[in-house]
């Protein structure tokens, strides 16, 4: 214990036993910066919560019986980004809810309705009946440095308006959805987050929302992820357009496999490993455009593919039924191919 410690409990219980405060109890001028520090500290995450807090809601979900098959019940945590109701949470909450209500900070419960879900990036939108009520703004996730302060804002256990804080540990983790897509630009941080967390915002000092709080490591202490703010912004956007995000597919199975040498040498090829095609819908236009089984994509508009992941990231960002220029090795050969991408599950 170092001096100044033993000190301050020496004045802690010298006050509890009603002595007065002597010299050594006051606070020395070289303490001060640091006690300012604490206390700008203090203001600044209790601005957060005053700003954010009332716009932070618990989720409540539940599923009937169905013969066999008993009432099923959760909760996790949302943020209103409109006045009027929309409410941003994880898909995982709501996922096959039939039952979906949503409980203010003043105690106040609404029902609510499902937008739409994205289960690739874990988010889904819900309409809670309600107007006029405190929302919280979207800010810049991609302005985040590591060390930065952030504060997350949920329901953990069902103990509502919960805060807790910490800082940007990491970004640019990659963490697999439930249908195993990578969720990238994961953001990882330090403020302890705890089962009905989820969904709920992880806020900069300024009061802007730059995540979605969607995963913990069970086992490890301090680890949480948060989905971005500027994902959850693109994502938000689709669903409340059109009810589902629109991506695109080449109606194809496919794996990773390493890539020979010889043939990478001889075509210049910067690959280690190529994408092997290992089914192809014969509907697809992937198929229809000539792509067989065992082909091996090492090159989708000029960038180099080495994985599935590869293939999601570039078809994410690219226009349905717009023609991709395609690259693959097809035994000793190098061939060339434009694939007009369609949507996903549709």
């Amino acid at each position: 214990m170092d001096e100044q410690c033993r000190k301050a409990l020496q004045c802690i219980s010298s006050r509890e036993n009603g002595a007065p405060a002597n010299g050594s109890c006051r606070i020395k001028s070289e303490d001060a910066p640091d006690v300012e520090l604490l206390d700008a500290y203090s203001r600044a995450v209790i601005a957060v919560v005053d700003t954010v807090g009332p716009a932070v809601v618990g989720i409540s979900v539940r599923t009937p019986a169905n013969g066999s098959i008993p009432e099923q019940g959760g909760a996790g945590s949302g943020i209103l980004i409109a006045p009027d109701g929309y409410v941003l949470t994880n898909d995982h909450v709501v996922q096959g809810a039939d039952v979906i209500s949503v409980t203010l900070q003043d105690g106040t419960s609404l029902d609510a309705a499902l937008v739409g879900t994205d289960p690739a990036t874990d988010l889904a939108v819900l309409r809670a009946n309600g107007s006029g009520l405190p929302y919280a703004t979207l800010g810049d996730s991609g302005t985040l440095k590591a060390g930065q302060l952030v504060i997350a804002i949920g329901n953990p256990f069902g103990f509502q308006s919960t805060v807790s804080t910490g800082v940007v540990s990491a970004l640019g983790r990659a963490l697999r959805s439930r249908d195993g897509r990578l969720i990238e630009n994961i953001i990882q941080h330090t403020s302890p987050l705890n089962p009905g967390n989820s969904g709920g915002p992880l806020v900069d000092s300024r009061g802007r929302v730059v995540g979605v709080n969607t995963a913990i490591i069970v086992m490890a202490q301090g680890i949480g992820f948060s989905v971005p703010a500027n994902t959850a912004r693109w994502v938000v956007s689709q669903l409340l357009t059109s009810g589902r995000v629109r991506r695109g597919s080449l109606g194809l199975a496919a794996q990773q496999l390493p890539l020979n040498r010889q043939l990478a040498r001889f075509y210049h090829l910067e690959n280690i490993n190529g994408v092997e095609v290992v089914a192809a819908d014969k509907h697809g236009p992937a198929y229809q455009a000539g792509i067989r089984e065992r082909d091996l994509i090492v090159s989708i508009n000029g960038h180099a593919v080495e994985s599935v992941d590869d293939i999601h990231r570039i078809l994410s960002e690219w226009q349905i039924g717009q023609a991709l220029p395609l690259v693959l090795v097809r035994g000793k050969e190098r061939l060339e191919f434009e694939v007009a991408p369609t949507e996903a599950g549709r």
